[in-house]
């Protein structure tokens, strides 16, 4: 199979059977054999059924529904899951992302010998106050943070190797992430292409402020892991050793000015010093202990069982 198209979708039925028709045109002028794969993240419309009459009309559309709503990462993990198109395609469902972009996109995994393409919508028609500004902070930061390369980390539109979806695991929200994860991973031929923005249709965005909030969040914890995440003790044991460092060089000068330079003077009990030295390191202690339980932990631990969602239906899949 060519194309899988994983599309991970929230309340958005009435968009549903157009987006299905243009990406239906889409594939049979281009003659790709695909599936397309709907991932239904907890609906409380009437998206489910959409996907069911879809799919008895087509039996190349597959769905998944998850039994409440576990969020994009999840979404997009059993996704990627089971896909088994040679090129994998994202984009969202609430027809903002132009399908007519997939053959190019295949085109640039295929052809040009990219793993992953991420869309860049350069000219977007959000509102300028409550997205774009506050995206191009994130993005600006997610660059500078992750050395990878890309305008728009958030794009739904990216197109993937299969070997890249079956290597990296999307969980918690960093399906922002994707292409950091995939670095990470090994998969250095990483590109962007500009890709066409459409405005909102129907319904109302589901993201609101606090995704930006979660997303800087997100960022730390990956930066983290991308660079401690196996070697714990490289940060934690540096850090304990900096504070027992200090501490005891605290603990040497109060030795010394009690012992030898001020035989007399007050208790090492009532100078500010002594406090200074056991808090600095006890706190280098704790972060020692802290980085050889994460070596311990890493060298033992078993591959996660847990995907963070929970099916209730599958369709063709």
């Amino acid at each position: 199979m060519q194309l899988s198209l994983v599309i991970p979708l929230l309340n958005e039925e009435e968009s549903l059977n157009e987006l299905y028709d243009w990406i239906v045109q889409v594939m049979q002028s281009n003659r790709f054999d695909f599936e397309l794969l709907f991932i239904d993240d907890g609906s409380t419309d009437g998206s489910w059924n959409s996907i069911r009459a879809l799919s008895q009309k087509d039996p190349r559309v597959k769905g998944i529904r998850f039994r409440r709503n576990f969020g994009k990462s999840q979404a997009l993990h059993a996704g990627f899951k089971e896909a088994k198109g040679d090129v994998v395609i994202t984009m969202d469902a609430d027809l903002q992302d132009n399908p007519k972009e997939i053959p190019q996109l295949y085109a640039l995994i295929d052809n040009e010998g990219f793993d992953l393409v991420s869309g860049w919508k350069k000219k977007r028609y959000d509102s300028v106050i409550s997205k774009n500004l506050p995206s191009k902070l994130f993005n600006w930061a997610a660059r500078k943070t992750s050395g990878v390369a890309l305008h728009d980390f958030n794009c739904g539109l990216k197109a993937y190797r299969k070997d890249v979806i079956k290597t990296i695991e999307v969980s918690g929200e960093m399906h922002r992430y994707i292409p950091v994860l995939a670095k990470n991973a090994g998969f250095q031929n990483i590109g962007e292409k500009v890709v066409q923005h459409q405005a909102r249709k129907y319904g109302a965005t589901k993201f609101g402020i606090e995704r930006f909030i979660n997303g800087f969040l997100d960022l730390v914890t990956i930066w983290f892991v991308s660079k401690f995440g196996r070697r714990p003790m490289h940060l934690f044991g540096a850090l304990g050793v900096l504070m027992f460092f200090i501490g005891f060089a605290f603990s040497l000068y109060l030795g010394i000015d009690k012992l030898i330079i001020n035989k007399t003077g007050r208790l090492i009990t009532d100078r500010p010093q002594f406090y200074i030295a056991l808090t600095s390191m006890l706190i280098g202690v704790q972060f020692f202990l802290a980085g050889f339980l994460g070596e311990i932990f890493i060298r033992s631990k078993n591959p996660s069982s847990t995907k963070g969602y929970q099916i209730s239906e599958m369709i063709n899949v």
